[in-house]
């Protein structure tokens, strides 16, 4: 067992002392040793999502323009003939969760995917928008401790 563990160290070092290309493919014996350690996933490790604003942006037609970037997100609008979009990817799964739920407090309907969203016009609208890009259509509804009034009410309401 100790021998075992020398050469899997042995291997790690020697692996972490080459000078390969950052975009250099693995070879066999590196995919190898790889396969006999096994993953080390982290729960809250940031990975890429599986569309980024600019993705989705290109699939839907417009050009993203950045809004904000946050520590583990990034907002996006653009415009087509279609609609207006708000573009979101996201760094990890609990970011989205907790940009979704604040989202509630506004409403809207939005379309889900693997650590992006998207909002625009209609619920029919991001329907079709499903069928293209995957994901889940999700309606948020907006709360408020008290309605606003209509400018009828506000013009009735003034002294």
């Amino acid at each position: 067992m100790r021998l075992a563990l020398s050469a899997v160290c042995a291997l790690l070092i020697a692996g972490c002392a080459g000078d390969a290309e950052p975009d250099a493919e693995p070879d066999a014996e590196a995919a190898a040793e790889s396969a006999a350690i096994g993953p080390s996933p982290s729960p809250s490790a940031a990975t890429a999502p599986s569309m980024t604003v600019q993705q989705l942006a290109s699939a839907v037609g417009c050009t993203a323009e950045i809004q904000s970037k946050a520590a583990d997100y990034r907002q996006a609008t653009c415009k087509n003939e279609q609609a207006d979009y708000v573009l979101v990817d996201f760094d990890t799964v609990e970011g989205q969760r907790a940009w979704l739920d604040y989202a509630e407090m506004y409403g809207g309907i939005y379309l889900v995917g693997d650590r992006w969203a998207l909002s625009a016009k209609s619920k029919e609208y991001m329907e079709s928008l499903r069928a293209k890009l995957g994901g889940t259509v999700e309606e948020r509804g907006a709360f408020s401790s008290s309605p606003s009034p209509t400018s009828a009410q506000a013009e009735t309401a003034a002294p």
